[in-house]
């Protein structure tokens, strides 16, 4: 049985997780708190296994309290502002969950931290080669990488662009953005270069998703992309090859 904490300031918020960890049988609930600082106490005695700890609070941040807790739990977020995943990933979480949380998703969190704490080994995915986070597939319309804590296939004519994050990289596609820990570098590498080209240090774009070309910047979709100074006549080369 893995013991709980729930840390978050909305009790509508606590209601909610309450009731999906009363749903689930491996999972059970030692407190709830709305103040981290006493949720860390706890935390720091050695008595909690799994915190579902919110991000934005008054007294303490979630971040902080990862930083302060120090790896004593695992810790699955839950907050509604999707730029924090970078730096629950640098921290070692299990899960990143967006509320509203649905309970199919709150319960692959669960058994994704039951997993861990029990020492359950993943499922063997091949052929992925180590350290690379990004691997071709061998019909080449699609591409795995790897987040958070699984291999996630993406068909190549989904994705718009991708932008480069220090150490990590967004890849958007229709229906989502997807992080990985990765270099703009070596996704690059993977890429078909005839259907996707980089136009900035921080940005790569399909070229079939372009909607318009103004002076330096690119538009796909409702987003602005500029095109860097030392891509850019490579990058009107690929244009004016695929004129008619």
């Amino acid at each position: 049985m893995i013991n709980c904490l729930i840390v978050d300031d909305e009790p509508l918020a606590i209601d909610i997780i309450e009731d999906y960890i009363s749903k689930i049988p491996f999972l059970t609930l030692y407190k709830s708190f709305q103040n981290p600082i006493d949720a860390l106490s706890i935390v720091q005695e050695g008595k909690i296994d799994l915190v579902f700890l919110d991000v934005q609070m008054p007294e303490l941040t979630g971040i902080q309290f990862l930083k302060i807790a120090n790896g004593k739990c695992k810790v699955i977020l839950t907050t509604a502002y999707p730029e924090y995943a970078l730096d629950g990933y640098e921290h070692n979480v299990v899960d990143y969950l967006l509320k509203p949380i649905a309970f199919d998703r709150f319960y692959k969190a669960a058994q994704k931290a039951n997993d861990l704490i029990n020492n359950v080994a993943p499922p063997v995915v091949a052929p992925l080669a180590e350290p690379n986070t990004v691997t071709n597939a061998f019909t080449h319309n699609f591409i795995f990488v790897k987040t958070e804590y699984k291999i996630q296939k993406i068909y190549l004519n989904d994705i718009l662009f991708i932008e480069g994050l220090k150490d990590y990289i967004s890849i958007y596609t229709k229906t989502e953005r997807i992080i990985t820990l990765q270099s703009m570098k070596k996704i690059d590498e993977v890429l078909p270069n005839h259907l996707f080209v980089r136009v900035h240090k921080s940005y790569i774009v399909a070229l079939d998703k372009i909607e318009s070309i103004e002076r330096s910047r690119i538009l796909i979709i409702d987003k602005i992309i500029p095109i860097g100074d030392t891509h850019r006549e490579y990058f009107f080369k690929m244009i004016e090859d695929k004129n008619i």
